[in-house]
C-alpha cells in the first residue's frame, strides 16, 4: 500500500488574512486528494479559518507594524529581535525533522516575505539536505517594489532550492512575467494552476439577488476604515439606500472605525454592522451588488459567484497588486473599479447602482486552483518517488 504523501506547508499572513485563507484552501484539496498535511502558521491565530482535517502547528505569531510593513512585532506589540527570531528558527526546524515531510510548500517566498530570510533559508538548506520536493505557492500578480536586485534575488533562489512554482492565477488575464520580469529564466518550474476559490456549495448562487440588500466589506478589516466611511456617505446618496447596507466590518478593523459604523446603524435602522459572518460566501452569493476591497480571495468569488460588484482596491503605499488585477477584470467588464485615493462617494452611489442594474459579466478563467495545484504537486511528488 502506498504510504499517504506528507506535506508541510509554510505560511505567514502579515496584515490581512488573505494568504491564510489561499493555504487552507489548498490545505483542504491536500487532504482530499489523500495527502497529510501539517500547516506551519507563523500569524497571529485567526478564528474560523478552515483547515479541514489538517494538523496546525502555531509558530510564536508575529504581524506586520502597518500597512507599509515597516516593521514585525510580537504578540505583544514588540518589534521581533535576535532572541526571538533564534527561538522561532530552532522551533521551526526542530517540528520539521519531526515531521519528516515530503513536500516542503512555502507560500509566497522568494517572491514575497523576504524579512523572513532568517528561518527560510535555514528552512531551504534543511529540505534540500533532505532530499524534500521543494514548492513555491505565489498568487498571480506580485508587488512591484522598484528593485531589479529583489527580482534577481528570486530567481536565484528558484534555481537553487525550488522544484516548481505553483502560480496560482490563469496567464489569460495576466501572465506571471507582468509582475516578474525574470519568470522566462525558470520557466521550466512554473506551472498555473488557476485561481484559488474558497469551497463554494452547489446551491450557493440559486439566491434573489433582485431582492438582496448591498453588501461592504474589506476583508479582514486593517485597512477598510476609508472605504467604509465613503461607503456611509454614498448610501444617502444612492438609488439603492432603500435597500439594507450591510457592513461586514472585518476582525481586524480597528475600534475607532468600527464605532464610526456602529453609531452610524444606531441611527439608520437600514444600516447592518457585523464584525464577521461565518456564511460570507453565502451573504456575497444572494446580494444585489457588493462593495469591497479588491482582495484575491474575495475578487475569486465575486468572479464564481457572479456577483455584481464595485471594487476599491487597497494601493497605500506601493501595493498595485489589487489595483492591476481589478483594472485587469474591469476591462472585461467582470466588475467596476473605482481609485481609492480619490473616492467620491457620489460617483461611489452611482457605480454601485449602475452595476447592479448591469449584473456581472461571466469571463473564461480557471478557477479549479486548489484542485489542480494538489494534482499538480503530487504528480510530481510521485514521479520523484518512481526515479
Amino acid at each position: 500500500m502506498t504510504k499517504p504523501a506528507r506535506i508541510a506547508l509554510y505560511v505567514q499572513h502579515l496584515l490581512g488574512i488573505g494568504h491564510l485563507r489561499r493555504a487552507a484552501a489548498l490545505a483542504r484539496a491536500l487532504v482530499r486528494e489523500g495527502a497529510e498535511v501539517l500547516v506551519l502558521s507563523g500569524g497571529v491565530p485567526v478564528a474560523d479559518v478552515d483547515f479541514g482535517t489538517a494538523r496546525i502547528l502555531q509558530l510564536p505569531p508575529c504581524l506586520a507594524a502597518d500597512s507599509a510593513f515597516s516593521a514585525l512585532l510580537d504578540e505583544q506589540g514588540r518589534v521581533i529581535d535576535s532572541d526571538w527570531k533564534d527561538k522561532r528558527r530552532e522551533l521551526l526546524l526542530k517540528e520539521m525533522a519531526a515531521y519528516r515531510p515530503d513536500v516542503l510548500l512555502i507560500e509566497m517566498y522568494p517572491f514575497g516575505r523576504r524579512q523572513f530570510r532568517f528561518e527560510l533559508l535555514p528552512l531551504l538548506y534543511w529540505a534540500q539536505n533532505a532530499k524534500l520536493l521543494v514548492v513555491s505557492s505565489v498568487r498571480d500578480i506580485l508587488v512591484d517594489k522598484g528593485r531589479d536586485d529583489r527580482v534577481l534575488e528570486a530567481a536565484d533562489l528558484v534555481r537553487r532550492y525550488f522544484d516548481l512554482v505553483l502560480v496560482h492565477g490563469d496567464a489569460r488575464l495576466v501572465p506571471f512575467e507582468r509582475t516578474f520580469p525574470r519568470a522566462q529564466s525558470i520557466a521550466d518550474r512554473l506551472h498555473y494552476t488557476g485561481y484559488v476559490v474558497e469551497d463554494l456549495p452547489p446551491d450557493l448562487a440559486s439566491g434573489d439577488r433582485a431582492g438582496g440588500e448591498v453588501l461592504v466589506s474589506a476583508g479582514g478589516g486593517a485597512v477598510g476604515g476609508p472605504l467604509f466611511a465613503a461607503a456611509l456617505v454614498a448610501r444617502r446618496l444612492s438609488s439603492l439606500k432603500d435597500r439594507p447596507w450591510r457592513f461586514i466590518a472585518g476582525r481586524n478593523l480597528p475600534e475607532a472605525d468600527f464605532a464610526l459604523l456602529t453609531q452610524a446603524a444606531a441611527i439608520d435602522p437600514g444600516i447592518v454592522v457585523e464584525r464577521f459572518r461565518a456564511d460570507f460566501t453565502s451573504l456575497l452569493a444572494n446580494c444585489h451588488v457588493s462593495l469591497s476591497q479588491g482582495g484575491y480571495n474575495t475578487v475569486m468569488e465575486i468572479l464564481a459567484l457572479r456577483t455584481p460588484s464595485v471594487i476599491v482596491p487597497f494601493a497605500e503605499g506601493q501595493e498595485s497588486e489589487q489595483g492591476l488585477r481589478a483594472t485587469l477584470l474591469a476591462e472585461r467588464g467582470a466588475l467596476d473599479v473605482l481609485d481609492a485615493e480619490n473616492l467620491d462617494p457620489a460617483l461611489l452611489a452611482a457605480t454601485l447602482s449602475r452595476r447592479a442594474r448591469q449584473g456581472a459579466l461571466e469571463i473564461e478563467l480557471n478557477l479549479d486552483g486548489a484542485r489542480q495545484s494538489a494534482k499538480i504537486l503530487l504528480g510530481a511528488r510521485a514521479a520523484r518517488a518512481h526515479v
